[in-house]
Formats: C-alpha cells, sequence, structure tokens
C-alpha cells in the first residue's frame, strides 16, 4: 500500500472528481457503471457506486492528515471483530491484496457495501432497549481488544486542543474571550475530576441516531469513523441527548437492554453533562480547523460572526451551570435517595443540530 502524499490542497479533494473514484474502484478489481452519487459527509468524502451487475459499493475518501493507516485499519478491524461476532455494522470489502485499505492521488480510501434503511425519527422504548442490547454487545467485544493509535475522548482533545485551533484562527472576537475561554475551561475541569478512576475502552463514540439504521426491523449502527478510547457512558446518551423525563425513562430502557449483556456503572451518567460540554467546545474547534475548506463557509456561514459567537458563548455558561447544579443534585443524592432526579430537567432543550455536526433531517 502507497503512503499518501500530495499537495498541500489534497485535503480539499479538488482532484476527486467522479473519474477518479470510478477508477479507485475499478482498481480493487469491480466493474462500474459509470453512476457514481456523493453521499452526506464534510469530513470526508463518501460516494455511491454502481457496478456492473447493477449492486452497489460505498467508496469512502478519508481527509488526508487525519488519521494515519494503522488508526483506519483499528477501525476496520473492530468492524470485522463485531461482524464476526454476528453484530449488524457494515464491514470494510477486502481488496485484491487481501487488505482494506488503499491510496489514490494521496488519499487514504476503502470500499463497503452499500446498506439500506433510514435514521429513525426517534427512538421507542422498544427500540430504545434494543439499541442498549447492541451497545452493550458491543462494549463486550470493544473491552477485550485494543484500538491501536485510536485517540483518547478526553477534555485535553475535545476542549484544550479545540480552544488552540479557535485562538490560533482569530476565530473569537476579544469581548467574548474571557467568558468563552473561562466557561470551556471550567468544563475541561469538572470533566478531567469526574472521568478520574473511570475504566476506559474502544467506543464509538458518536452514537446518535443519525448513525443507526433500521430497516425491516433491523438496527444496524454506521460511522465508526470517530472511534476512540474513552468512557463506557459515551454510547450511551447521544441517541437520547434530552435531559426531559421521557428522555431520562428513554435511557433508563438504554441502560436495561445494556445491562442484559454487561454490567454498567450507574455512577459514569455524572459525566454526561459535562461530555456534552466537550462536544459543544470540540464542534466549535472542528469549524475552526476545516475553514479553509470552502464546504464549511457554504455549510456554516454564520461561524465566527458576532451572533455565533453571542450564542456560542451564552450556551457554554449556561451548560456549565447544568453541570454546577448536576454536583449539587448528585450530593443531594448521595444523602437522600429519594430525591426526585427529574428536578434536573433543563426546560431550554437544545436539538440535535446543535451538537450532531453531521446531522440531517430526513
Amino acid at each position: 500500500m502507497v503512503r499518501p502524499g500530495g499537495s498541500e490542497h489534497t485535503d480539499l479533494f479538488l482532484g476527486l472528481v467522479p473519474e477518479r473514484v470510478l477508477a479507485a474502484v475499478e482498481a480493487a478489481g469491480l466493474t462500474t457503471t459509470g453512476a457514481c452519487y456523493p453521499l452526506n459527509s464534510f469530513e470526508n468524502r463518501v460516494y455511491e457506486v454502481e457496478l456492473g451487475d447493477r449492486s452497489r459499493v460505498v467508496a469512502k475518501f478519508y481527509r488526508p492528515g487525519r488519521w494515519r493507516a494503522e488508526q483506519i485499519l483499528a477501525e476496520h478491524s473492530f468492524l470485522a471483530e463485531l461482524a464476526a461476532a454476528e453484530l449488524p455494522v457494515c464491514t470494510v470489502r477486502p481488496f485484491p491484496n487481501g487488505g482494506t485499505l488503499e491510496v489514490i492521488d494521496g488519499i487514504y480510501y476503502s470500499l463497503s457495501d452499500r446498506r439500506g434503511g433510514r435514521a429513525p425519527d426517534e427512538l421507542t422504548p422498544q427500540l430504545a432497549e434494543r439499541l442498549g442490547m447492541f451497545v452493550g454487545r458491543m462494549h463486550v467485544i470493544a473491552a477485550a481488544g485494543e484500538g491501536t493509535g485510536r485517540p483518547q475522548l478526553d477534555a485535553e482533545r475535545y476542549i484544550h486542543q479545540a480552544l488552540g485551533r479557535i485562538e490560533d484562527g482569530g476565530f473569537l472576537p476579544q469581548h467574548f474571550r474571557r467568558r468563552y475561554l473561562a466557561a470551556a475551561q471550567q468544563i475541561a475541569a469538572h470533566y478531567d475530576a469526574r472521568a478520574l478512576g473511570v475504566p476506559l475502552q474502544r467506543i464509538h463514540a458518536d452514537l446518535h441516531l443519525g448513525n443507526v439504521l433500521l430497516r425491516d426491523g433491523e438496527l444496524r449502527v454506521l460511522d465508526f469513523d470517530d472511534m476512540a478510547i474513552g468512557p463506557a457512558v459515551q454510547d450511551l446518551w447521544l441517541a437520547i441527548p434530552g435531559r426531559d423525563p421521557e428522555s431520562l425513562a428513554l435511557r433508563q430502557r438504554m441502560l436495561a437492554g445494556y445491562e442484559r449483556f454487561r454490567a454498567f456503572d450507574h455512577a459514569t451518567l455524572a459525566l454526561i453533562e459535562p461530555l456534552r460540554g466537550l462536544r459543544m467546545v470540540r464542534y466549535a474547534g472542528w469549524l475552526a480547523r476545516r475553514w479553509h475548506d470552502p464546504a464549511f463557509k457554504a455549510g456554516w456561514p454564520h461561524f465566527g460572526s458576532e451572533d455565533y459567537w453571542r450564542n456560542e458563548t451564552t450556551d457554554l455558561e449556561e451548560q456549565l451551570a447544568v453541570i454546577d447544579d448536576d454536583m449539587g443534585s448528585a450530593l443531594t443524592l448521595a444523602g437522600d435517595s429519594s430525591a426526585d432526579t427529574a428536578d434536573a430537567t433543563d426546560a431550554s432543550e437544545m436539538t440535535n443540530k446543535d451538537y450532531f455536526w453531521d446531522w440531517e433531517e430526513s
């Protein structure tokens, strides 16, 4: 396998025209009809390509400079382990040389069989329990292996590195700087304190409903591109991010399904609100990191504006207040097990679009 190179603008995928996409697929020994359809993806480039027998494959081109080969192969290996245990995931097709990763024009790419279905609009109690069962089974397998070279989900990567990119790019207006940085750094400190001693393992790390397919009654989990080493609870809140009583009840159903296959430390639920804060800062840092890409300027024209940073700063301060309140509630519960956990509900719920950057409304 050739290692990627290319120009300084390779990560913009400027040379990835349909002819090169088809050439990449045909290099795997496949015959195409010439039909090539781009799929939604900002971070990478993903195409559905029709083969000569009218079946279709999905060609995924990884953004250069993001992952090393061994990191991508760790994702492929994890998918193979899950498939071997009969979990419904989209495995990667081998190339003629037996590997699952190749390079074209300085860009790593892989091929997968196309899987149909659509993301569920919402989780019913039954679906929540079934998804919990999937995650429980997945975590049993995940904990038994290692994610070679995969990053750790922590405050250093999600907050401190993200803040560095925001500041280095000059995106943060001076009059919001002190408030935004203070809130972000306090959230990082909260996470570090609560995560101390929590076991880490391989996790999906981005398991929201946009990465779940439902077809003919079968749930299938997609897109392990953000696979990381982190706390198990990360894979148990993104699909049900709300704080309202209905969401909390659904999360309990999801946990019930999870615990049919694996024990869960309920004390780690205290990480959910700090993890939410980490994700908010990482989102802004991701936009800052990719702002040289014209697709991001078109997709987020408001990024960097006065209103954007006013809203981000306010939202982050409100999230910090929720974390502080959550800590107080935890202390109350420690002394009174009959306390009503629904009191922690936040009336101003955020939507999926607020912290799922690849979310699409159906």
